[in-house]
């Protein structure tokens, strides 16, 4: 398969005017990463052995609306070990493992992240009190990124 650059730009632009985050397709010697970060589309066409060459970037318009004053957060984070998709409940319907307000103890579980079709129970390494909640349910969350905060 070569990727061509229209389809390239096509999907660019798909990412762009989406809330995707990441797009990767994948061919035997090659593979095309398009990544959304804050304002810029990035797209990436690699060897299989995804060494870093860009190929094309396109500008995207932050959101002037989401320009809000946020408070520091309290307490300590956090975080995610895997890139995945964070789920507040075991199931659809279920009750979440924690709220904001809930006590937590070292070892509870606070999510889970799907990562490649397995579910991976995250626990909590701090005691204390969630005092904010920073993903969404169902939303995708990188390596590293702040999940929720403990005081």
């Amino acid at each position: 398969m070569k990727f061509e650059l229209d389809y390239i730009e096509q999907l660019v632009k798909m990412v762009s005017d989406s809330e995707l985050t990441e797009l990767t397709l994948e061919d035997a010697d090659k593979a095309i990463v398009i990544r959304k970060e804050k304002e810029v589309v990035q797209a990436q066409v690699m060897p299989q052995a995804f060494a870093a060459a860009p190929v094309a970037q396109a500008p995207v318009a932050a959101p002037a609306a989401e320009e809000k004053k946020e408070e520091a957060p309290k307490g300590k984070p956090i975080t995610s070990p895997m890139v995945g998709t964070f789920y507040m409940a075991s199931s659809p319907g279920a009750k979440p493992f924690v709220e904001v307000g809930q006590t937590v103890s070292t070892g509870q579980v606070v999510c889970i992240i799907e990562a490649m079709k397995l579910m991976n129970e995250i626990e909590s390494e701090v005691s204390g009190k969630v005092t904010q909640i920073c993903v969404k349910d169902g939303e995708a969350v990188e390596y590293g990124q702040v999940l929720m905060y403990v005081e």
